[in-house]
Parts: structure tokens; sequence; C-alpha cells
């Protein structure tokens, strides 16, 4: 009965035009992505040449490579500890979405070992159902579903097991990112990667005040901005050493680290990044979680 009503509700004509068009939508959705992706390809081709600025290799915008991450934190990453080295390999991320695409995903294929801390449950319920299939990865990481806040954020890392210094700390929950950053005074990561409010100029200190409630109504009222966080991390122990190319994520490494390995002065007025965020794209195939790495 059910199989005879959906046939006569498909022959409907505005039924079968609707469902051509979304036909034609899915013959088409892997074209129109590959020419947003190559347009996006060209943009940063030519900003790249047109200022030496993206030309000079102690910056890390040289350096920047996209495997799991979104705007090519993967490469500067990687370039931050090519020049500092490792220690523990160890590290911690707050919001990480579904685990197929953000800054630790990389480290953690690489035989890396950490912590990843997320808020929607949908989310952590699907990283939790991946790792059943890993059995060695679920050795090496710690998810827990959790709404961080200043009041609580340093209890649960300790509950959590989350040492003092992790080699990397990387944090992204839109309006409150600096708030927590500021309310882990103790926390003492070599290498630390923040979201940062591009919308604001370089020389302005501004901190979007603390919510409750953390939701992100989509416009420029985020986190913070560049020179905000310059001065927190440099309150912390910590210098700005970069920014990624489509002005998202803020680089900082801790000073006993420096020995002149990155390019100064660093301010947020020498490494700030405008607004681009139409050139994130992904620029291989679509992510997935992570496959195991048969060499662990």
């Amino acid at each position: 009965m059910k199989t005879k009503l959906r046939n006569l509700y498909e022959r409907l004509p505005v039924i079968r035009d609707l469902l051509s068009i979304k036909a034609e939508l899915n013959h088409r959705w892997p074209y129109d992505r590959l020419m947003a992706t190559s347009s996006a390809v060209q943009a940063i081709e030519s900003i790249k040449a047109g200022n030496q600025r993206y030309r000079d290799p102690r910056r890390l915008l040289v350096h920047g490579a996209q495997y799991f991450s979104q705007n090519f934190e993967d490469g500067m990453i990687a370039e931050i500890f090519r020049r500092i080295g490792t220690t523990t390999r160890t590290f911690l991320e707050i919001g990480v979405g579904n685990g197929s695409e953000n800054n630790t995903a990389s480290l953690l294929s690489a035989g890396w070992s950490g912590c990843w801390i997320e808020g929607d449950a949908d989310c952590v319920r699907f990283i939790e159902s991946q790792l059943l299939k890993m059995p060695k990865t679920s050795k090496r990481l710690n998810v827990r579903q959790t709404f961080v806040s200043p009041d609580n954020i340093v209890g649960f890392l300790s509950e959590m097991g989350v040492p003092e210094e992790v080699d990397l700390f990387s944090l992204d929950i839109d309006l409150n990112t600096y708030h927590i950053w500021a309310a882990l005074k103790g926390f003492r990561p070599r290498v630390v990667v923040v979201e940062y409010n591009a919308a604001f100029p370089p020389g302005l200190e501004w901190i979007h005040p603390y919510s409750e409630q953390g939701g992100w109504d989509y416009t420029q009222k985020f986190g913070a901005s560049l020179k905000a966080f310059e001065l927190l991390g440099r309150k912390f122990g910590y210098s700005l050493v970069g920014c990624d190319i489509t002005g998202i994520n803020a680089f900082f490494v801790r000073e006993d680290l420096m020995d002149g390995h990155f390019d100064a002065p660093h301010t947020a007025e020498n490494h700030h990044e405008p607004p681009r965020y139409s050139l994130t794209h992904r620029y291989a195939h679509p992510s997935v979680f992570f496959v195991e790495n048969g060499a662990d």
C-alpha cells in the first residue's frame, strides 16, 4: 500500500519537477564544489603573488597546509614544532566538532595523544562511534562532552587528567574563546592556537562580554580582537607568532621557547590577517573522520 501511494505521489507533476531539480543539484554539487575550491585557490595565489609578506619563509603563512584542518593550520602547526621541537606529543583541543576537521586530528593520526572537548552531544556520539572501530587510536584519545566556562574549565581539565604542560592547546568556541583562555592561568602549553575576530583592526583591543548562553548569532560580535589576544598571551608569557591567511586562527608560542625562531615584532600590527572567510574551502577530498594509522 505504501509503495503504491509513493508511486502516485511521485507521479504528481509538481513532485516530478522537484525530484528532477533535486537530481540535477545532486549531480552538479561535486562540480560546483570543485569550481568554488578552484576560485579560492586562485584568489589565495593572487594574494600571495602580490605581497612579499606571503613569501617570507620566517612567517608561518608560507607553511600553511590542509590535511584535516579547515584553514591551513596543519602546516603552520607542523612548522612551529619543526622550529621548537616536541616533548610529550600531547594536545588538548576544545571545540573539535565531529572530529573530522579540526586542528589536532592530523596530530592524532600521526601518533600523538590527547583530549578532545566538545559541547555538541551528537558530535561526541559520532566520535565515540568511530573510535569503537579504532582500538589503537581510542587508547590515545580522551573525549568528553561538556560546555566549558571560566568557572568549570580548571576543575574539568584536572578531572580529565590533562597535564599543566601539553605540546599544543587549541581553542575555538566562538563567543567565549577569550574568556576560557583567560581562566587558565596555571595552564602552560608550549603552543596555543585560538580563533580571533579579524573584523577588528589590529591596533584595537576588543573583547565580547562573557555570555553564559554561549550562543553565537553569526555576526561579527564574537570572541576578541587579535590585539586583545596578543595582550592576554603576553600576560601569560606567550608571544604571537602568526595568523592563518583566512584571518581565523592566531598562533602563540611560550616565550621561553621563542629563541628568535619567529618573525618579529610579535604584535597584532605585524601578524594580523583580515577576514577572508570566503577562502575557507576543502582543498582535498571531502573530510571524514581520520583512518587509523597502520604504522602505530
